[in-house]
């Protein structure tokens, strides 16, 4: 009796272990056993769709497992488990629906599954569904990132399933996207995706217009008649521009309604191959000279059977005129690809502004480095009427300054701040030594001043090779100038830029305080009028060109630490920027700020404009803008704001 009550009792658990497995994932698995070992790319997709769509909780489990390379069939009954290494070569296996351990076998009696790139691709997407409303964060961005990578028509039923229990608010306004994005391409219901359409139409961002162009992607057909059940977009007329006849005819030929062409060439290679005894068919070889007898030849082999029917220009002609030429859509919706059309063009409409606006902020930009790196120059050029071509290489030693400071100070904002007022500090020196000891004993001897000056930046060039080597040296921001200020897809600007346009600002306005409110900027207002007469009223001319120069230089180092931020420095650093600085100079008129910021926006506007209209080639950028300065200079020699005064030479 005990020994039937055991037997039972073990039947009985048998039929519950049977019972349970048929409801988990071990049924599916055996149904699709043959294609799991496989592991083929081209034939897995029924498996992993069964896996995914079973409804099951340890599904993902599974999946995972799969993908990691831990599942492993059992080569005794074929049955599959997630397997961990054990001691020598013995594997742990465990049952993905209960979760228990089986038994511990050797690797000989076990085969490992290992899914390669292309199947793991496939396993990750048929996990997105799960990862969409797992607990970990992580989890669920990273399944937002494997939908955009590669969308689905299944994933959107998922995606829409857990946007109301997402707790993240960031993630959620993903999701909500996504599902848009989803809905316009994949949503069954057309009022659906033309509403989705709608709502994205003001929408800049590059996934929104990746979303509309494949529905308004056409294709080009040929047919008898128009056919009623294709979303015809155009009706080509053959023979014009859009549509050539022998375009037309390739697309007879490529729908199977007419016979390829027989060229020259095919007509001679197919009479050689049927030259009998001197003859092909009953005309001899010597009389095929022109093409009407070598067409005829040809017509008489092809009536023969031995070729094919040769089409002539009549011929194609007339199929060509039988048919008719059209374009369709490859969506099949003609309200889904109206709709699409509307809102790409209400986009092209808002890109092109917003490109225009991008435009105008990067020339904005532009034109406060000009600004910046000229007002100095536009200083010592307009009261001193010196041309000092060595006025790059004092941005060149502002830069090398900061440099220097980051060496003793790592804090890249405090280094900064410092070296503001240290590059100021040692370009003034500079500038008023240089005045001192050269500019001085050559006022009023242009020639040898622009000579002196010209030797003198190749000295310092030198000087700063010599120093800190001929690479270039970094100059940090900091790292809340790291970025750019994004308005969105289309528009932004780096904040390093727009820290550089406050400080051309900061710089605009103190210059119209020292020059308007303090006795320095009377002094210098008075020698650029008439020194003479500032001589006569108890002004030093002499100190007050030494401190002129001394000033024009200090802001020119300023400038040096600003365009280091950016730019590489090196000792030809100031060469990159002298000439634009003399030219926003000159044509924004000598001696004047407001000319000077007139002439960098001018420049800047210019500069950024024939860039646009030619990007491929700067250098010729640069030629077409000079020379739109020379002719400029032609009619407004005193530049846009002319200056009265010495520095106007009257």
């Amino acid at each position: 009796m005990v020994r039937l009550f055991l037997a039972g009792l073990a039947i009985l658990c048998a039929c519950l272990t049977a019972n349970a497995q048929e409801v988990g994932l071990q049924p599916i698995l055996q149904e699709h056993q043959e294609i799991i070992t496989k592991s083929s790319r081209k034939t897995i997709k029924p498996a992993i769709d069964a896996i995914a769509s079973s409804g099951l909780p340890q599904a993902q489990v599974m999946l995972e497992t799969w993908a990691a390379k831990n599942m492993w069939m059992r080569k005794s009954d074929g049955l599959f488990f997630s397997g961990q290494k054990g001691e020598g070569r013995s594997y742990e296996l465990t049952d993905f629906d209960t979760g228990e351990i089986v038994g511990t076998f050797e690797k000989s009696e076990l085969k490992q599954l290992k899914p390669n790139s292309g199947i793991r691709a496939m396993i990750g997407t048929a996990l997105v569904q799960f990862q969409l409303t797992d607990p970990n964060r992580a989890k669920r961005l990273a399944a937002l990132q494997s939908i955009q990578r590669d969308p689905e028509s299944a994933l959107l039923e998922p995606l829409r399933a857990s946007i109301d229990d997402e707790p993240d608010t960031e993630l959620k306004a993903q999701k909500q996207r996504l599902e848009r994005l989803l809905t316009i391409g994949f949503d069954e219901d057309t009022t659906a995706r033309v509403a989705a359409i709608e709502e994205m139409s003001g929408d800049l961002g590059v996934d929104v217009r990746a979303a509309l162009n494949p529905l308004v992607v056409t294709s080009r057909h040929a047919a008898l008649e128009l056919p009623t059940d294709l979303n015809v977009a155009v009706i080509l007329e053959a023979g014009s521009e859009v549509l050539t006849s022998d375009e037309a005819y390739d697309l007879l030929v490529a729908g199977n309604l007419a016979p390829p062409r027989v060229s020259a060439e095919d007509i001679r290679a197919a009479l050689s191959a049927n030259i009998v005894r001197g003859r092909v068919g009953d005309i001899p070889v010597a009389q095929l000279n022109s093409d009407a007898m070598r067409e005829r030849a040809y017509a008489s082999l092809a009536e023969a059977g031995l070729l094919p029917v040769l089409f002539t220009n009549a011929d194609i002609n007339a199929a060509v005129n039988t048919h008719i030429f059209f374009e369709t859509y490859s969506e099949p919706s003609a309200e889904v690809t109206e709709a699409a059309e509307k809102a790409l063009e209400q986009i092209e409409l808002k890109v092109g502004l917003n490109q225009t606006l991008d435009l105008t902020l990067d020339a904005i930009s532009l034109a406060s480095i000009y600004f910046l790196a000229a007002i100095g120059l536009a200083i010592t050029f307009g009261v001193m009427g010196v041309i000092n071509m060595a006025h790059g290489e004092f941005i060149m030693m502002g830069a090398y300054t900061g440099y220097v400071v980051q060496q003793f100070i790592p804090d890249h904002t405090l280094s900064i701040v410092l070296a503001i007022p240290m590059a100021f500090a040692v370009t003034f020196a500079m500038g008023v030594a240089m005045e001192r000891l050269v500019i001085r004993w050559l006022y009023a001897r242009p020639l040898e001043t622009l000579l002196a000056t010209f030797g003198i930046s190749i000295a310092l060039q030198q000087l700063a090779k010599n120093i800190f080597g001929t690479q270039a040296r970094p100059l940090t921001a900091p790292g809340w100038l790291d970025g750019a200020w994004v308005l969105n897809d289309v528009v932004s600007i780096s904040y390093i830029r727009i820290a550089i346009f406050v400080l051309a600002m900061i710089f605009l306005g103190l210059f119209l305080y020292i020059m308007k409110r303090t006795r320095l900027g009377l002094e210098m207002r008075a020698v650029t009028q008439n020194p003479r007469m500032a001589g006569s009223m108890g002004i030093n001319p002499g100190r007050v060109n030494m401190l002129t120069f001394g000033l024009g230089s200090g802001i020119a180092g300023i400038a040096g630490v600003a365009i280091g931020l950016f730019a590489k420095v090196t000792s030809d650093l100031g060469s990159d920027y002298i000439v634009q600085s003399f030219m926003t100079v000159v044509v924004g008129g000598v001696g004047n700020i407001w000319g000077a910021l007139a002439g960098a926006g001018m420049i800047g506007f210019l500069q950024k404009g024939i860039e646009w209209m030619n990007p491929s080639n700067t250098l010729a950028a640069q030629t077409y803008m000079i020379i739109f300065i020379i002719i400029f200079i032609q009619f407004r020699p005193r530049g846009i704001i002319a200056l009265k005064g010495r520095a106007a030479g009257d």
